[in-house]
């Protein structure tokens, strides 16, 4: 199986930028899948982006222009660059993964999940 961590999250103002990290180990990457997720409280978990190994990039109409997800396979990370971030985007981030073949409507059933990492923005 493969672990991933996050990190990068924090405590920033509306505006401000946050670059997260999802850092895997166990195993490589490989051909997986990987997608970020993110939890406020009181709201289910909601898709951010993903990337496949092929450079696929997904993402969501609420990050458009703001969000932007990226792959560094030497160090074996996963990023979730954030700019202009706002009140709203606060919430605890995953990054999830999977070798399977799915689409990214059914990447919620990622089989591998971190542990997040929390992002609040002030006004």
């Amino acid at each position: 199986q493969v672990q991933l961590v996050e990190s990068g999250g924090g405590l920033v103002q509306a505006g401000d930028s946050l670059r997260l990290s999802c850092e895997a180990s166990g195993r490589s990457f490989d051909a997986y899948t990987v997608a970020w997720f993110r939890q406020a409280p009181g709201n289910g978990r909601q898709f951010v982006a993903g990337i496949t190994w092929e450079n696929r990039m997904y993402g969501v109409d609420s990050g458009k222009g703001r969000f932007t997800v990226s792959r560094d396979n030497y160090k074996n990370t996963v990023y979730l660059q954030m700019n202009s971030l706002k009140p709203e985007d606060t919430a605890v981030y995953y990054c999830a993964a999977t070798q399977r073949i799915i689409g990214p409507t059914l990447w919620a059933q990622c089989d591998y999940w971190g542990q997040g990492t929390q992002v609040t923005v002030s006004s």
